[in-house]
């Protein structure tokens, strides 16, 4: 039976170009695995739907038809593609999209991807690094970090990542004549990395109860930059331990004040309640494994 497109039987042409290898409607269903008498059935309908003949049956067996030959090489070709496309497809690693921020891709997960890559090379991470709230369907996305308070949504699964645990870092030659930690006259003279979160007012008011000139200092649109220009020696900056951790332990960062603010805006990993993939879950399992073990 024709399609409304007009494209002949799949049935029919498995079995013309079955028969066509072999020349015999018995040896084409024994690679079908179906009956002589269906091959032959199949032949005989695809011939009614190309309003021509495909082969001549004869005495010893299946001739093709000067039609027939042409058809059966195109047909061959055909089916060649569509197991090469499979094949590609199949083999094909499976995509996962991670929306994360800026911040939170380049200063905790960009340095552990090699680590992930060796654990799952069968799968295709993509990270979108932006601050806007992404749309899972719209956007495309399967796994989002995110910094605020559950509930995020009936539809999300929300993991505690990390808490907000700020602290206070720069290079270590900033501070290596005054000693630390530093008091306020000391930090008064010094510039403060400030970032759109401005939690510095904050942590003054934990640290000193205030009394502290927050006028001096540089103003980033991303904490990022701020840990950046902390790293080039520019002032002080603030951020969630986790992301300046590695920094701390290899001693490019220094923490000149010892107070912490606890904000309450955890890092959380968002994934879909239903319909998440296999690769998504083994991405999620590994962020989840990595925290856990303080990575």
């Amino acid at each position: 039976m024709s399609n409304e497109n007009g494209l002949p039987p799949l049935n029919g042409l498995r079995a013309f170009a079955a028969a066509g290898r072999h020349l015999s409607f018995r040896a084409a269903a024994d690679d079908l695995g179906v009956t002589q008498s269906a091959v032959a059935q199949h032949v005989r309908g695809l011939e009614e739907h190309l309003g021509l003949r495909l082969f001549l049956r004869e005495p010893r067996g299946l001739a093709f038809t000067d039609e027939g030959r042409a058809y059966h090489a195109a047909v061959l070709r055909a089916f060649s593609q569509l197991r090469e496309a499979t094949a590609a497809l199949r083999s094909a690693p499976s995509r996962v999209t991670i929306s994360v921020t800026p911040t939170f891709a380049s200063k905790w997960l960009i340095p552990r991807l090699a680590e992930f890559t060796q654990a799952y090379p069968d799968i295709d991470l993509r990270i979108t690094a932006t601050e806007r709230v992404s749309s899972f369907h719209a956007d495309g996305i399967d796994l989002a970090v995110r910094q605020g308070r559950p509930p995020f949504g009936a539809s999300l699964r929300a993991d505690l990542l990390f808490p907000q645990e700020v602290v206070a870092v720069c290079a270590p030659h900033l501070v290596a004549a005054q000693g630390r930690p530093l008091d306020t006259a000391a930090l008064s003279s010094m510039a403060l990395l400030h970032d759109t979160h401005d939690l510095w007012p904050k942590f003054i008011e934990v640290a000193f109860g205030g009394e502290v000139d927050l006028s001096r200092g540089l103003r980033f649109n991303q904490t990022t930059l701020t840990l950046d220009a902390a790293l080039a020696g520019q002032g002080i900056a603030l951020a969630s331990r986790f992301l300046v951790q590695r920094d701390l332990k290899a001693g490019h960062l220094v923490q000149p004040l010892d107070s912490t603010l606890e904000g309450g805006l955890d890092f959380y990993l968002l994934t879909p309640r239903q319909g998440a993939s296999d690769a998504s879950l083994h991405v999620r399992d590994w962020l989840l494994g990595m925290t856990s073990e303080g990575a």
